[in-house]
Order: C-alpha cells, then sequence, then structure tokens
C-alpha cells in the first residue's frame, strides 16, 4: 500500500534529543570526554565572570559549539548558529534542547572574546591530555615537533614602510600597488591591518605571505598533540618554540628523544638539546654544509624510528588546515590565532579518540 504524503501538523513531540542519536555515533565518545574535562575546568572558567549581572553564555556552551565548528569544518558563526539551530545533533553535542533559543552569531562571537584573553585553549588542551581515557595512550619518553605557516588574515597589499615613505595603493576597494624594485622587510615594514603578520617565504622560488607559525610537540606512541604555540614567523620560531616545549615535559634524569626535520639541525640547537638530556633525532642536512648530527646520534636504530614516525606530525597539521579551517586564519593577532590554533590541535586529539577506544 502506498505511504501518504500528508505533513503531520503535530503539535507536540514526545522524542527526547537523546534517542535521537544513534547509540554507535564517535560524538558520544567525544562528548563524555569533553563534559569530563569541562567539569575540571570549572574552577578556571569561575574565575572569568563576575558573580552579578546579566548571565552570558555558558563557557562549556561556547566550547562545545567551537569544537563543532571544528569538526564539521563550519566556515563562520554565522553558519554555526544556523547548523545549531535545526541541527538536532548539534543541539544534542553543545547541550540545547528543543525548544531552546539559538543566540546571534555576534553575541556568541563577543562572548568568546572572554575565553580568547584568558588562554582556555593551553588549558582546555591540557585538561584534554589529563583525562584518564587520553592518558594511557600517551608516551612520556619519545616526542618529535615541527612548525607550519598560518596564512593571516591580511592582503599583501596591506604590508607598508612604518615610517610612510612608500606609495599608497590606488584608490578604490583593491587599488593597485607596484612592488617592482621595492625591498620589503619585516624590520622596516609592517602590515596596516595585522602588524603581529610577518612576511615570510617558503622556500626558494615560492611567493613571500603575511603568515604566522604554528608550533605542535607530538608523542610518538599515538601521534597525538602533547604541546601547542603559535609565534611569528621568523628564520628562528620554530627551534626556539621546540625548546620551550620540551623543557616543559621536564625530563628530568630521564632521556627523551625529539624527532625532527632538516630546519632544526643547528650546532646550537643540538647542544641545548643534549644540556636538556634529550636525545636529538633530527634529520642530518648536509647541503653544502657539515651535520650537526654525528654518530653519536644516527648509530641508534631508535634514531631511524624517530625519523620515519616524526612525519605523522604533518596529519595533524593537515587536519587542522583542511578541516578545521587553519589554511587562513580569520582572527587577528597572536593571541587570537594562538587560541585557533591550539584549539584546533585539541579538537585533533579529540577527533581521534573514539577509534583509538574502539581499536584498544
Amino acid at each position: 500500500m502506498r505511504g501518504s504524503d500528508a505533513t503531520s501538523g503535530s503539535l507536540f513531540s514526545y522524542v527526547d534529543v537523546e534517542e535521537r542519536i544513534p547509540a554507535a555515533h564517535p560524538l558520544r565518545t567525544i562528548r563524555t570526554i569533553v563534559n569530563e574535562v569541562l567539569a575540571a575546568l570549572d574552577g578556571e572558567f569561575e574565575a572569568l565572570y563576575e558573580g552579578t549581572g546579566r548571565q552570558s553564555i555558558a563557557p562549556e556552551r561556547l566550547l562545545r559549539a567551537s569544537l563543532l565548528q571544528a569538526f564539521y569544518s563550519v566556515r563562520s558563526e554565522r553558519q554555526l548558529m544556523e547548523q545549531i539551530n535545526y541541527n538536532l545533533l548539534f543541539r544534542w553535542f553543545v547541550g540545547l534542547g528543543v525548544d531552546d533559543a539559538v543566540w546571534d552569531h555576534s553575541t556568541f562571537s563577543k562572548n568568546r572574546d572572554r575565553l580568547l584573553d584568558a588562554d582556555v585553549a593551553g588549558k582546555f588542551l591540557a585538561a584534554v591530555l589529563r583525562h584518564p581515557q587520553v592518558r594511557g595512550f600517551l608516551s612520556d619518553e619519545h616526542f618529535s615537533v615541527d612548525g607550519t605557516l598560518v596564512e593571516a588574515w591580511a592582503s599583501i597589499k596591506s604590508f607598508r614602510a612604518k615610517d610612510g615613505s612608500d606609495e599608497p595603493p590606488g584608490p578604490g576597494r583593491n587599488g593597485e600597488r607596484h612592488f617592482h624594485n621595492e625591498k620589503r622587510s619585516n624590520d622596516t615594514h609592517a602590515s596596516t591591518t595585522d602588524p603581529d603578520a610577518k612576511l615570510y617565504r617558503k622556500g626558494s622560488g615560492q611567493a613571500a605571505k603575511l603568515c604566522y607559525m604554528g608550533h605542535a610537540l607530538m608523542e610518538n606512541r599515538h601521534g597525538l598533540v602533547v604541546g601547542a604555540t603559535l609565534t611569528p614567523a621568523t628564520g628562528t620560531a620554530e627551534r626556539e618554540a621546540a625548546l620551550d616545549m620540551i623543557v616543559r615535559c621536564s625530563p628530568g634524569s630521564r632521556r627523551l628523544t625529539l624527532g625532527a626535520d632538516k630546519a632544526y639541525d643547528t650546532k646550537s640547537f643540538v647542544t641545548d638539546l643534549r644540556d636538556f638530556n634529550v636525545a636529538p633525532h633530527v634529520a642530518q642536512n648536509t647541503t653544502n654544509r657539515a651535520s650537526a648530527i654525528d654518530g653519536r646520534t644516527t648509530r641508534h636504530a631508535g634514531y631511524g624510528v624517530s625519523q620515519t614516525i616524526r612525519k605523522r606530525i604533518e596529519e595533524s597539521f593537515a587536519w587542522a588546515k583542511t578541516i578545521a579551517g587553519l589554511h587562513k586564519t580569520k582572527h587577528r593577532g597572536v593571541g587570537r590565532v594562538a587560541f585557533q590554533f591550539t584549539f584546533a590541535m585539541a579538537a585533533y586529539n579529540l577527533i581521534r579518540m573514539p577509534r583509538l577506544l574502539a581499536a584498544a
């Protein structure tokens, strides 16, 4: 018998949103971990808000919604609010009932600014790593480090001389600008729209772009990110950030290993690692020079293993850029972009947990 195409006009629904979500949906595992992590950060959130005044959006809901934005490649806060409004899965994950009103996108962004200023992303990543279900997958001896460029939300035409001596762009929304025979340097020039962004050229023959540089420290057992930071893009930023992140692991009397690519093969960096009791499993750079890595390191079998595993750190960068929207940041300033990068690394760890727990 043919079914009816008549639209149901029932006024009330007696099905709970919880029953609409499949029992095996991966977001169930992630939501359990996230809720416990947010409960552990309750004291941090309490310190951010006054005891009186109008209620704001709960920080727990702000962070859950931001995770959805990273997981599902939602392009903007406006689209995120639209998705939460009609998507029952999104409502369930954030913690909204069917009848609860969704916030205006500008209200959501303004309330999230409070979290940007309090380094909540770094605390959230640390809390995720302390969670019992996550901690069991982490190695505390073998690590890898790398950096990646994050394109700034600024046009190359905004890169102007600090003293105002260069010619301004032509009139109009996209005025022409001639850079021929003009030498540009981060010491003498800066972007008028994002002063923290630095002009950086990835390699010879490639165009220079206004960028930041994100840095990640990965444990080698399962490839989870255990440290993340973001700095202006400079020639020494990768090595400086690597030292800062590996020191936080407090090697003490235990000897750690740190895998890295050729960009880290400098005498000063290798010496600093050895002073910190860290074995420098750095790829040798022998192009027109002598490598700082010698037989003391390369003769061990673990060196070859580290060189193979360290490449997995690119997976976290690729996910953050293609899925979490970090190919070109939509924020301006080191603090805001650092929040987005660190939060994306925490989201990468969380998105991998359902599969890791199922395999275990």
